[in-house]
């Protein structure tokens, strides 16, 4: 038994190792750059393993992508949920989103941006699991939105979907500019452009000017 259970615990420190190589190259250079053989190059495993760990190239994406998603709500979603529920909590993802940006969690930046792109167009469980992704990004603004228009720190005319969709904007916007031009401005833009959208939706706008 204990020779089975050292087995399954290598088993899945491979996987781990090659799931961190694999986002790190898809945030680069896109899932159709992944390949069983590239991985087990560089990181010096057989072949033959690596391809009994995902079975198929699309497996290896569908799997890259759920460890993205690990990834992302580690880095974005726990701390933010440490804020309080509403304005407070919304301004918190944002900042989380892009402070994980500005980091390089993902040398290409924020791996979603990135692989979308690839993905948009096309039909296949990989382009789902991506939108799905997605819609649960935007639902996590959407329903901070919400509680805050419901708790009053917000107008009762705010569009919520409206508000989520423009703050994504300039978060995806600074991202995108930052690793085009190597540059840290945009997320100062970003931040900028934040405080500027939720002031005047914001019943108390002190609340809507600086980040956490």
């Amino acid at each position: 038994m204990t020779r089975v259970d050292g087995r399954v615990e290598r088993g899945n420190r491979t996987r781990q190792s090659v799931l961190r190589r694999a986002v790190d190259i898809a945030s680069v250079e896109g899932l159709e750059a992944l390949s069983v053989g590239r991985l087990a190059g560089e990181l010096e495993l057989s072949k033959s393993g690596v391809f009994a760990l995902f079975g198929s190239k699309q497996e290896l994406q569908l799997a890259t992508v759920r460890e993205a998603s690990r990834i992302y709500v580690a880095e974005v979603l726990e701390p933010a949920s440490k804020a309080v529920a509403g304005v407070a909590r919304l301004r918190r993802l944002c900042e989380a989103w892009l402070d994980y940006s500005q980091r390089r969690v993902f040398p290409g930046g924020c791996f979603f941006y990135g692989v979308m792109a690839e993905f948009d167009a096309r039909e296949g469980p990989v382009h789902d699991a991506l939108v799905e992704a997605q819609r649960a990004w935007m639902s996590q603004l959407e329903s901070c939105a919400e509680e805050g228009r419901a708790a009053g720190e917000l107008s009762a005319d705010t569009d919520s979907a409206q508000l989520a969709f423009e703050l994504v904007a300039l978060m995806e916007t600074a991202n995108a500019m930052s690793v085009l031009y190597d540059e840290v401005g945009p997320y100062d833009r970003a931040r900028r452009g934040i405080a500027s959208r939720l002031r005047p939706a914001a019943t108390d706008p002190s609340s809507a000017l600086h980040l956490p």
